[in-house]
């Protein structure tokens, strides 16, 4: 059992990026390329096979072990990560029941539970903190209160209690709010609460914070109760307040202990309240925070001769007014401003307002408009995207909005200077975006752009199934011929990164695709055009058909061997001819298509090209008749065919230089399985020959992807085999012990023991 000796002091406020005082975002990076921290690892470790770890009750729910015991800290950290995951349900809050589990802080946010298992799971602890906001309707508002009423000791003690957007039935009040007394800090946010409730909770006899933004609330003199405690006053959107402004001043102007007032409107529906609050001279003398952004009439003049008069003002909430933009806003040190007239403002509206929709939308869209230019890599401001991308996943302004910026951001290789991690976050919210939003062509179109960048296809992990189904809709898609080239070339390399078996699921998909690239190709020998759009379907064939026999299949089926030798007869350019050798390879591979292959138009090209002077061309050539010839039974009509292709094959091989020498392109395969029946095949020394000169060419030329993917398939072993194997020829011989020698200088070069069964 682990114990742990020392507090480990998590923070309770999510500290987010500061994109004005960290443009290059070198705090985010290094926080980005550090590991996760070893707590976090094994809590989700745990997470992921709780029930392996659990007993189960007579009713289902889960039971930790009888000896384990978690203090607080970690407690509390386990809880949130469970309820971030959505793992937290009925039947997994019940390991909180009992003493094994010492809550002090439980952050549910957007969990679904149940008022019994939230009552059975949290309200026997000690709890000073409750952050229930969003949690599923299943939840009610009144029986969160009811159920941490029932403890005296959370009555008296608790400190912070967040109820935002919870919900409250029609006729219900909250007024049992007042009996927590040790409350500071409350939050009922887009909650039915109403003059009732303000007047209750205005009694409590600790409250310092209170957020009562869109709620029901139309009077808030009551707010002159608590007018000597109260320190915060957070009313956004206060739509159904029905008092005159000068009342409302007047209940403000007695708040002097205030220190931060949030009067912002939204977007909507301004108001002039923050008009008049500006214009007060002798009102709220200690104030150091104001938010009027959504305000109507706000100038530069009177929110700079308000902040004059209040020297320790640290931020002001400007967004969608007419301020902001004067020189007296860029110039004043220690405040910050939430607003539209640069990025640092822009940043900080997105620090500030994550969780408000209205005002997300707006910073996006200033975001976009101020970012269209960019030529410089601003990490911390792409993770505040990515924190509203997944605060609000179902609206569609945001998400559309937020996917132009990260293309803004990330363009023309500025993702090389994002940290990896960060780049794959914003890479599956974007791909989550498109799931929420199927019919949003425009937004899917964001998507695809964001693939083109290099560092995030080939170096960004991201769910790349769920990429590759998108990507190749958009294939078949032939009403923007750009978006098509676009997603041919992406699924050209999503295709190399897939495993083999993923492809197979992508039975329909693949099928379309390969019948469009098919149509893209006749088109092109139909106009005798070579173009990019030409060179990547060729290359899209090629990676599509690698290792993947439904994709062949469809190949053949749908008359690509005859496309396919059109091709070879229309263009001579080594770059096609290369391409298409390749996809033939593919096909050779699988067996029960090598028949078909055999055709007298198609071996007389394959014949040519085995003999022309490019090297990558013969050594393609010459493993397609190594992949078509090592089975003599499908040849059995055709021996005298079989064994002139073998000759042509010897002739060819004998004039090869060595192994280790160059190619124009170095050739790519994702395993070397193929090559085995083609090892062990001694009767046939020249197949043997092709296929041990294309081994030792790929291990030395990339020993830390080739030596590696031959000792995890057995190669190595296979090496000894076929070295002691008494119909082995001396060449061969040779070629394995040059083969042993390359795994010898790769492993002794970085250290790596062999196999103990196979010592070199």
């Amino acid at each position: 059992m682990v114990h742990f000796l020392y507090p480990l002091p998590w923070p309770r406020t999510l500290f987010l990026p500061d994109a004005q005082r960290d443009a290059q975002g070198h705090s985010l990076v290094q926080e980005e390329a550090s590991p996760y921290s070893l707590v976090n690892l094994c809590l989700d470790v745990l997470i992921a096979e709780l029930d392996k770890w659990c007993s189960k009750r007579p009713d289902g729910t889960l039971c930790l072990p009888e000896h384990w015991y978690f203090p607080h800290e970690i407690a509390d950290k386990f809880l949130e990560r469970m309820a971030s995951q959505g793992k937290l349900t009925d039947r997994a809050a019940s390991i909180f029941q009992g003493k094994q589990m010492n809550l002090k802080l439980i952050n549910i946010q957007r969990v679904k539970l149940s008022a019994a298992a939230f009552t059975a799971a949290f309200c026997h602890h000690k709890l000073i903190e409750v952050d229930a906001a969003l949690v599923d309707a299943e939840l009610l508002a009144p029986d969160i209160i009811h159920a941490l009423q029932s403890s005296s000791w959370i009555q008296k003690n608790l400190r912070c209690l967040m109820l935002d957007s919870a919900i409250v039935p029609p006729n219900s009040r909250l007024l049992a709010l007042s009996q927590f007394t040790g409350l500071h800090t409350l939050s009922v946010a887009n909650v039915s609460f109403c003059n009732e409730d303000l007047v209750s909770v205005s009694q409590l006899p600790n409250l310092e914070s209170l957020d009562i933004s869109n709620t029901l609330v139309t009077n808030i003199s009551a707010l002159l109760s608590c007018k000597n405690r109260l320190r915060s006053l957070t009313m956004h959107y206060l739509k159904c307040l029905a008092m005159k402004k000068p009342q409302i001043l007047a209940v403000i102007r007695q708040l002097k202990c205030l220190l931060h007032l949030d009067i912002s409107n939204h977007t909507q529906l301004r108001t002039g309240l923050a008009f008049y609050l500006l214009k007060q001279k002798n009102i709220l003398p200690n104030l150091i925070s104001l938010d009027v952004s959504g305000g109507i009439n706000i100038t530069d003049q009177a929110v700079e001769s308000f902040l004059q008069h209040r020297p320790a003002m640290r931020f002001v909430g400007l967004l969608f007014t007419d301020a902001g933009y004067s020189d007296f806003f860029m110039a004043k040190q220690g405040l910050k401003v939430a607003g539209g007239a640069n990025l640092s403002q822009i940043s900080e509206a997105l620090s500030r307002y994550r969780n408000r929709l209205c005002f997300m939308k707006e910073a996006l869209y200033r975001l976009f408009t101020e970012t269209l230019s960019l030529r410089v890599v601003m990490p911390a401001m792409l993770k505040l995207v990515a924190i509203g991308m997944r605060n609000h996943p179902l609206d569609l302004p945001v998400q559309f909005t937020a996917s132009a910026c990260v293309l803004n951001l990330t363009r023309q290789g500025l993702a090389r200077g994002m940290p990896a991690r960060l780049l794959s976050e914003i890479t599956n919210l974007l791909f989550k975006a498109t799931e929420n939003f199927p019919n949003y062509q425009q937004l899917q179109k964001n998507c695809l752009l964001s693939l083109t960048s290099t560092r995030i296809l080939t170096d960004v992990p991201f769910d790349r199934f769920d990429a590759a189904k998108l990507v190749l809709k958009w294939v078949c898609r032939r009403e923007n011929p750009k978006m098509q080239t676009m997603a041919v070339n992406i699924t050209s390399i999503l295709a190399l990164k897939l495993l083999p078996e993923e492809m197979e699921q992508l039975q329909e998909e693949l099928l379309m695709a390969v019948k469009e690239l098919l149509t893209i190709i006749r088109q092109k020998v139909a106009e005798n055009l070579v173009d990019v759009t030409f060179l990547l379907t060729l290359k899209a064939l090629w990676n599509f058909t690698d290792e993947c026999p439904l994709a062949c299949k469809y190949f053949i089926g749908n008359e690509g061997l005859a496309t396919i030798i059109q091709v070879l007869e229309t263009f001579s350019v080594p770059v096609i001819q290369s391409k298409v050798l390749g996809l033939l390879n593919n096909m050779a591979e699988v067996r029960e298509l090598s028949p078909k292959l055999v055709t007298e138009d198609l071996m007389k090209h394959i014949i040519r090209l085995l003999h022309c002077n490019n090297l990558e061309m013969s050594f393609l050539a010459a493993g397609i008749i190594a992949h078509l010839t090592w089975d003599r039974q499908h040849w059995l009509s055709q021996d005298v065919q079989r064994t002139d292709l073998l000759q042509h094959l010897h002739l060819t091989i004998q004039n090869w230089p060595s192994s280790r020498c160059d190619m124009s392109a170095l050739l790519s395969y994702r395993s070397l399985k193929a090559f085995s029946p083609l090892l062990v095949n001694f009767s046939q020394p020249e197949i043997q020959r092709w296929a041990l000169w294309a081994i030792h060419h790929l291990c030395s030329k990339n020993p830390s992807k080739y030596c590696k993917l031959l000792l995890e398939g057995g190669g190595l072993q296979l090496m000894y085999d076929i070295q002691e194997h008494h119909q082995a020829s001396a060449q061969v011989r040779q070629m394995v012990c040059t083969i042993l020698e390359e795994f010898r200088m790769y492993f002794t070069s970085y250290r790596r023991p062999l196999q103990p069964q196979c010592p070199v």
